[in-house]
């Protein structure tokens, strides 16, 4: 019987190709170009781009398997004891060039860790999604968090609330008075053997969880691509595209991770916008769409609560 891993990586790779094809319809033009690499040390991955269509300005789907020795830098990082480690993944980013769509972010991943005679001793899932507007629509909101909601609470009513938290308290700049990067979804990390949760139903947590993000996702940009825009919208887009590169290049422990440890920088900074503006002092005119997103981003809703 294959183990949890092996079903993880072929559920990852399942899941970028139905992933990458939901997109790539509801764009109607563009289509993902493909990237394999190998990792020196064991293992690779498959970087898929999109760029230039009639509705995503730029994204990336990528995937990795990838295995070797724990490095001084990944003990010191991660602040684990090992000597060998497995990681296998889905990660992307998606930029849209209509304003009134949200950029997305979706992580899911598998970690397994192993002695000097390459026997088990730990393993644990991370991941979530979140959703960053540049213009705030209530509706869109309810709906993707009720969809991830959904999948959270086909396990345990808890859940989403817990990974909603933690969501708020992770994709924050920080530096900027604790600012939302967006408007949340869920975020988890070390989910692992110790909790009351079985290994089985821990896959299938996370199974369920990432694929709930075609349902969160896909009706709201099909919802808003038609949105008439203009170039003060575009401006603003590139002002809180502006906040998304801080945090990626700031607070973001993934980004950090793959830069320290020698990551393949190409996939690593995928997720970064195309255009941004860095504004001196920049702020929306008081009561304005703008602020209405901006005073969200300082003050985050309970969006299932409103």
């Amino acid at each position: 019987m294959e183990g949890i891993k092996e079903r993880f990586t072929v559920h990852i790779h399942d899941l970028q190709d139905r992933i990458c094809a939901a997109l790539e319809e509801v764009d109607g033009k563009s289509t993902f170009a493909e990237d394999q690499w190998q990792r020196p040390g064991g293992g690779g991955g498959r970087t898929r781009v999109i760029a230039n269509g009639n509705v995503f300005e730029k994204g990336g789907v990528n995937t990795s398997v990838v295995e070797g020795e724990v490095t001084a830098a990944m003990k010191q990082q991660l602040q684990m004891n090992g000597d060998y480690f497995f990681a296998c993944g889905i990660s992307l980013v998606i930029h849209p060039y209509n304003p009134f769509v949200p950029t997305v972010h979706a992580n899911f991943r598998f970690f397994e860790l192993y002695d000097a005679h390459k026997k088990p001793i730990d393993q644990w899932f991370g991941g979530g999604a979140d959703l960053t507007p540049y213009y705030l629509f209530e509706e869109d909101a309810i709906h993707f968090h009720q969809t991830l909601k959904n999948a959270c609470d086909e396990f345990d009513i808890t859940l989403y609330p817990k990974y909603f938290k933690q969501c708020n308290q992770y994709f924050v700049n920080h530096h900027r008075n604790k600012e939302a990067r967006g408007i949340g979804g869920i975020f988890f990390d070390y989910l692992r053997s110790e909790s009351d949760i079985t290994p089985e139903d821990r896959f299938n947590f996370v199974k369920a969880s990432s694929e709930s993000f075609l349902p969160a996702y896909i009706p709201i940009v099909e919802k808003r691509k038609s949105t008439p825009f203009g170039e003060h919208h575009k401006y603003w887009q590139e002002i809180r595209r502006g906040r998304y590169v801080e945090f990626n290049l700031i607070h973001d422990r993934g980004t950090l991770f793959g830069l320290k440890t020698n990551g393949r920088t190409e996939s690593i900074l995928m997720s970064l916008p195309p255009t941004v503006r860095f504004d001196y002092d920049y702020h929306p005119e008081p009561g304005s769409p703008e602020d209405q997103l901006y005073q969200v981003c300082l003050h985050p809703k309970n969006w299932l609560c409103i």
